[in-house]
């Protein structure tokens, strides 16, 4: 296939265009600036300079593909998420900017789409399993995960291939999982929610891999991650790894003060992927938390 990747530049992008181009895809990278352009063709892909939220440009950029993957996302980092407005361009790049590439798809007669989705939008389920019929919580946070959701499912309905990815946290060689280790190593709080609820987590690198088994998935959202980890053993493999013995855990002023955006990523999320498995034959490289998942992170 010839495979249009938004996000090339980016924590996604660093495992999934070369997932890609290894399983014999040719690939075309969206790049806005000339450093992303670098970056994509340093990964060994075609950059191609445009805006995500620029309908013409996009649609010259799909011509002659035969699918998009659209994993562009901009996610603060650490408490840089709490300042007023820093989820703001995110925000627009899900809801936005999924109808803008949705809609250039359907121009340049692109027949599938992988979308980067989250299974943080899900409702707090305790120990129950989470599936992807599971109830999904609606909140000003969320709205735009689901908002982007309803762009593919369109997509599907006028006569394409959607496909909703929805990952778990992503850790390993990411900004976040560094900027934790950094506080796990100075004996910083670092744990989110309570330390017997589930947390659903994938290592960077299986993104890619996902991504390519995402291609002759039937349409749908799927759930995508290793095992569910209780949030304290989360906790303290960072722990682990920066030295210390246990973890501590964010305060509840601090997780107030962290509105919905910090309720939504500390919920009890027992998230299963069976069901892209079962449809992909897809395994995760890393399908357990453990310490080796941040070798190398500084």
């Amino acid at each position: 296939m010839k495979v249009l990747l938004t996000g090339g530049s980016g924590v996604m992008g660093r495992s999934t265009l070369p997932a890609l181009l290894d399983a014999g895809h040719t690939v075309v990278g969206l790049a806005r600036s000339a450093k992303a352009a670098e970056v994509v063709a340093a990964r060994g892909a075609e950059p191609v300079r445009g805006d995500l939220f620029d309908a013409d440009a996009l649609a010259r950029a799909m011509r002659g593909c035969d699918a998009v993957v659209n994993f562009a996302t901009r996610v603060p980092i650490g408490f840089a998420m709490l300042r007023p407005g820093a989820w703001r361009t995110n925000d627009r790049i899900r809801s936005h900017g999924t109808a803008v590439v949705t809609a250039a798809a359907r121009e340049a007669g692109v027949g599938r789409i992988v979308q980067q989705s989250l299974s943080f939008v899900y409702a707090d389920a305790g120990d129950d399993w989470i599936d992807e019929h599971s109830a999904i919580e609606l909140t000003r946070a969320s709205e735009h995960v689901v908002v982007a959701e309803g762009e593919i499912d369109d997509f599907t309905r006028s006569g394409g291939v959607g496909v909703s990815l929805r990952f778990g946290q992503i850790a390993g060689p990411d900004g976040t999982s560094a900027w934790l280790l950094r506080r796990a190593r100075a004996g910083l709080p670092i744990g989110i929610g309570a330390r017997d609820s589930w947390a659903h987590v994938v290592h960077a690198d299986d993104v890619g891999s996902a991504a390519v088994a995402a291609l002759t998935v039937p349409a749908g959202a799927y759930n995508v991650g290793a095992e569910p980890v209780k949030r304290g053993d989360m906790a303290d493999t960072f722990a682990l790894v920066g030295g210390r013995k246990e973890a501590r855990f964010f305060s509840r002023a601090t997780m107030w003060l962290g509105g919905q955006r910090l309720e939504m990523i500390s919920r009890s999320q027992r998230v299963s992927s069976q069901r892209f498995c079962d449809r992909t034959g897809w395994h995760p490289q890393y399908p357990k938390l453990t310490p080796d998942w941040f070798d190398g992170v500084i």
